[in-house]
């Protein structure tokens, strides 16, 4: 089962419905995303008929889309995917803790492997919620800041967790964005177009191995494919 948090694939801001079908196409089992899922108009219509393009579930009820996905990995294996969005520094939507127990409930006892991209700014709210599902998910992986971080582990229940996975893109850049504006904006304050960087691209990832029959992980490693 391969996932990939996709909510800035179209040239930086947003994905839209051709991107989405496009990295379907390349073998991603499910995209997740984050606070720019709602950059691009024309995916509002596309999130209700695509189930496996999630948004953080714990925006409101009425906005589309979903953030819980139910699969069957092609081993057979059933699995459900989460996503999730922080709130601290970021727009105070519902509690995203309460959130994930209710889509834990809502998940049923047979499919025992759960993974969680859990979208958030501080690593603080990160790791309390590696915590706060330790032992009810086989993995949790932070994205959003763009930075890989060195921690990956297994809790001691049994949930792989990573504060940020990092980013897909140019890291000759600031967090993906062309490197002259965003110092520009530092010294200056004012406010400034941002645009993607180009050149050099890096992938970044977690490979996470599991017992199928518990849902217990049993391994995380970082995984990075750097040009040059």
């Amino acid at each position: 089962m391969a996932i990939a948090n996709a909510e800035t694939s179209a040239g930086g801001f947003g994905i839209t419905p051709n991107v989405a079908q496009e990295l379907f196409s390349l073998g991603l089992d499910v995209l997740t995303t984050g606070n720019h899922i709602w950059d691009k108009r024309e995916i509002y219509d596309y999130l209700p008929r695509e189930p496996r393009l999630l948004r953080p579930g714990n925006y409101v009820s009425s906005l589309p889309g979903t953030g819980l996905y139910l699969g069957k990995a092609r081993n057979g294996v059933q699995y459900a995917v989460m996503n999730l969005q922080g709130r601290v520094h970021l727009p105070p939507i519902e509690c995203p803790f309460l959130k994930v127990d209710e889509y834990l409930a809502a998940v049923p006892d047979s499919v025992v492997v759960r993974f969680l991209d859990f979208h958030a700014e501080v690593t603080s709210e990160k790791i309390a919620m590696g915590w706060h599902v330790d032992g009810r998910m086989t993995g949790v992986v932070g994205t959003h800041t763009h930075i890989p971080t060195a921690d990956a582990r297994v809790l001691p229940k049994g949930t792989a967790y990573q504060t940020d996975c990092g980013m897909t893109g140019p890291y000759d850049s600031v967090i993906g964005v062309e490197k002259k504006t965003v110092i520009q904006k530092f010294l200056t304050q004012l406010p400034m177009r941002f645009e993607a960087a180009k050149g050099m691209v890096e992938l970044h990832a977690v490979i996470i191995t599991l017992d199928e029959t518990t849902g217990r992980a049993t391994g995380i490693r970082p995984y990075a494919i750097i040009e040059g």
